[in-house]
């Protein structure tokens, strides 16, 4: 397979058309069906249902449209990486991490870079930790922000100083509201949001001294913003972490477990990770800052 059958495929699926993608590639009906059906010999199954209308992807399509996509981007990633001029501090940096206000930090770092080198750009993003392990793996992120418990085994990292405590987002005319703070007795008969997350073995799931299967959680999110809309509409109690969503004027309120539950936060990087001059210098600021 080559970089440019890739991109014929992707246009394909996203088009759900073969003429519709050949008009967007400025190429020709016949030969990119030609190309087509030969990167379908070459993996040997079909890639394509052909329909009378459209185009949809088999099992096989699908999967390759998610490697596809994750090989262009690194792709793009390393090109542009290898052709930045030399003199010039400029590039891009990409960061993963999970909702937390510690995200500051790494703001406040990039904020110091860009001043300092206005060609630096930053992009980020949002998932738990398996999501932003995946990707680190693959070379698709430069950086991960992991929330514990999180494996740190196979990466480089620096503990960063703030910490998260955990708590309950819940609407303030709930009764629950009344208290300074949660215990697990109080929660064992409310219906829970919990994030993925916190779902498998966690600090949060011993903390709670029942298994999952025996408290009444009627819903899960990966974005407390979601899950906040649901808390207001009183679905749920959501169990979170602090200072991500904003209570000092809104019908919501945030009241923290007791005893307190509080996560280290760490950013990671593949060991013997060779940086772009941009994550270099972002990684000696976030230090400068710690």
């Amino acid at each position: 397979m080559e970089i440019r059958e890739l991109r014929y495929f992707l246009a394909v699926a996203k088009e759900e058309s073969i003429s519709k993608a050949a008009e967007v590639l400025y190429a020709t009906q016949p030969n990119l069906s030609r190309q087509m059906k030969n990167l379908e010999a070459e993996i040997g199954q079909p890639l394509f249902i052909r329909g009378s209308r459209k185009i949809t992807l088999t099992e096989a399509g699908r999967l390759l449209k998610k490697r596809a996509e994750e090989i262009l981007d690194l792709y793009d990633k390393t090109e542009h990486e290898l052709y930045a001029p030399v003199t010039e501090i400029g590039g891009d940096i990409y960061i993963g991490g999970g909702e937390s206000y510690v995200m500051g930090l790494i703001a406040r770092a990039v904020r110091s870079v860009q001043r300092e080198h206005p060609n630096v750009h930053i992009h980020l993003f949002s998932g738990d930790v398996a999501a932003v392990s995946e990707k680190l793996d693959k070379g698709l992120l430069d950086f991960g922000v992991f929330i514990e418990p999180a494996d740190l085994s196979k990466y480089e990292c620096m503990r960063l100083p703030l910490t998260d405590i955990w708590g309950v987002l819940m609407k303030k005319d709930s009764p629950l509201a009344e208290k300074e703070y949660i215990t697990a007795e109080d929660l064992w008969d409310k219906p829970l949001i919990r994030s993925e997350h916190s779902l498998e073995k966690s600090i949060i799931t011993d903390w709670f001294r029942k298994k999952t299967s025996e408290l009444n959680i009627v819903g899960t999110y990966n974005l407390l913003y979601n899950a906040s809309l649901l808390v207001r509409e009183g679905f749920g109690y959501a169990v979170c972490l602090d200072k991500i969503i904003g209570t000092a004027d809104s019908d919501l309120t945030f009241r923290p477990l007791f005893p307190d539950v509080i996560s280290h936060l760490d950013i990671v990087w593949k060991k013997y990770q060779v940086f772009p001059r941009c994550s270099e210098i972002f990684l000696k600021k976030l230090q400068e800052i710690i």
